[in-house]
């Protein structure tokens, strides 16, 4: 929106806050009797003033007044509340060291679902891939991995070279390196499965596309 061409401003007298740090989120949330917001699985003992969220697993903090601790699958951060700004200074330190949580989140939107990186190694990554109602992957290709499906919940219509496979709960397929694949959703509930990726090279670039109902075909991210 900062950056269109084609939009009108009229005045209004309203309160505003433009929520910009989780200093401001503290601000605006119910809060216990102690003044602090807690969300997600924490457990705290003499805390006070404070935000504490949790996204994965148990937070614990002790003896803490005015501070700000937010844990996700990928990173923690702590931080005094009049410091909240600064996040911004830490992210610019973190593109500055190539480091991946600067632009990738561990949960992936795309046209037709998305997509949880739930471990990544040398030669491996898994991942939870999500496919929505009637949507489709494109058809793609792969130069340096295999990739292993394992459906977990729905059913999934499954293309692998010339062959086409219905696979449901409990089933499992394997892509050998280069062949052309894709996967689709044809139910009416979401399709999950399990994708567990080997070779030597895992980086989202590592395909070509033959066919996309996004209009994808020239981009290099992937599915």
């Amino acid at each position: 929106m900062e950056h269109t061409q084609k939009a009108a401003v009229v005045p209004m007298d309203v309160v505003w806050s433009d929520v910009g740090s989780w200093s401001s989120i503290w601000e605006i949330l119910d809060k216990d009797e102690n003044g602090n917001v807690i969300e997600g699985d924490v457990l705290v003992y003499d805390v006070k003033n404070s935000y504490i969220k949790s996204e994965h697993k148990l937070t614990a903090v002790v003896g803490l007044e005015n501070i700000i601790v937010v844990t996700t699958k990928d990173a923690v951060l702590v931080a005094p509340k009049e410091r909240a700004q600064d996040v911004k200074k830490l992210v610019a330190i973190l593109k500055e060291k190539g480091r991946e949580e600067a632009n990738v989140h561990t949960v992936v939107y795309r046209p037709w679902g998305s997509y949880e990186t739930l471990e990544k190694k040398d030669r491996f990554q898994v991942k939870r891939i999500v496919v929505k109602p009637g949507a489709k992957l494109s058809l793609q290709r792969h130069y340096h991995r295999s990739e292993h499906w394992v459906i977990v919940k729905g059913t999934g219509k499954v293309t692998r070279d010339n062959e086409e496979f219905l696979l449901s709960e409990n089933q499992y397929i394997f892509l050998p390196v280069t062949c052309i694949h894709r996967i689709e959703n044809p139910g009416k509930i979401p399709l999950e499965f399990i994708e567990v990726q080997v070779g030597g090279y895992l980086e989202e670039d590592d395909i070509v596309r033959f066919e996309d109902i996004y209009g994808r075909i020239d981009k290099k991210e992937k599915k």
